[in-house]
């Protein structure tokens, strides 16, 4: 059964593809049903010869805030974090972390190895897995206003995502800072770095992601393919050998924390008070004013 909180419709005669993450009420966050649907539409989209270029977006002008933290353990699978039905919550074995781990890490090196151009319209919001995919994206359009970063790192570790692509993307500065703090930035403050395609005005960003799409799509689709495969060995030759492993193993071991006394436990916090007081009292315990 299709999820209908991804949407996919393609134009033949141009040959863009658009897919939109549609889930609104939590700012286009995604749990594992929207993530195979995502993945199953681009696995659709990838054997489609009348498609040059997909454009990936959000509705109601967010572009999406990562995978959804309102359950962590609930990627794991039933059981995972209730104890098997003994009542008690128990956290997933490392087993289960590796296996469901190396499962969600392949749908983003598939992103990342897309074969056809993927331009990306970001608005709103672009956290988590969100910025994993605008990072990934070969075209990326980001309003000036739009928050990136990866925040859930306060919550479970550091040891978050596709490290390599940070480190690729943001260097190794850049990706410490937002990796070891959580702190989300405007993309405004990033523009001079180059990360992103073009950071335009958010009214504007809409029209500009079509015509970068509109432009692509006017390049042969053989070697827009091929194209892509190239720039695929030279990044894994260059800067991304052995990320397929690497990625989900850091992120299994990485994530599965002992919290001392101080230190703030969002998925206990959760549980005991809720996901949004969770999420309000992790912004008082991270707030540290500048002197």
């Amino acid at each position: 059964m299709s999820d209908g909180r991804v949407r996919m419709e393609r134009d033949r005669e141009t040959g863009i593809a658009r897919v939109t993450l549609d889930n609104p009420e939590r700012r286009n966050a995604y749990d594992a049903r929207m993530r195979e649907q995502l993945g199953a539409y681009l696995d659709e989209l990838a054997l489609d010869d009348d498609v040059k270029v997909v454009l990936l977006r959000g509705s109601n002008g967010v572009f999406s805030t990562g995978a959804d933290m309102a359950n962590a353990y609930s990627w794991y699978g039933k059981g995972a974090a209730d104890g098997g039905g003994d009542g008690r919550p128990r956290r997933p074995s490392q087993r289960r972390r590796l296996s469901v781990d190396r499962k969600t890490f392949d749908f983003y090196h598939n992103f990342l190895g897309y074969p056809k151009v993927i331009v990306a319209e970001v608005r709103g919001f672009a956290l988590g897995g969100g910025f994993e995919m605008a990072l990934m994206a070969d075209i990326s359009v980001v309003a000036r206003d739009a928050q990136v970063g990866m925040p859930a790192t306060r919550f479970l570790g550091p040891a978050l995502g596709s490290l390599h692509v940070f480190f690729y993307r943001l260097g190794p500065t850049l990706a410490r800072r937002l990796l070891l703090t959580g702190d989300t930035v405007p993309a405004e403050q990033l523009a001079h770095l180059s990360i992103f395609t073009e950071v335009a005005d958010d009214a504007d960003v809409e029209a500009r992601a079509d015509w970068w799409a509109r432009k692509v799509a006017r390049m042969p689709a053989d070697g827009l393919v091929i194209a892509k495969e190239a720039f695929r060995l030279v990044e894994q030759l260059q800067g991304y050998q052995g990320e397929e492993v690497a990625s989900y193993l850091v992120h299994a071991f990485g994530t599965n924390l002992q919290f001392e006394d101080g230190e703030f436990n969002f998925v206990k916090t959760r549980a005991e008070h809720g996901a949004n007081r969770a999420f309000d009292l992790s912004k008082a315990h991270f707030e540290v004013p500048e002197s």
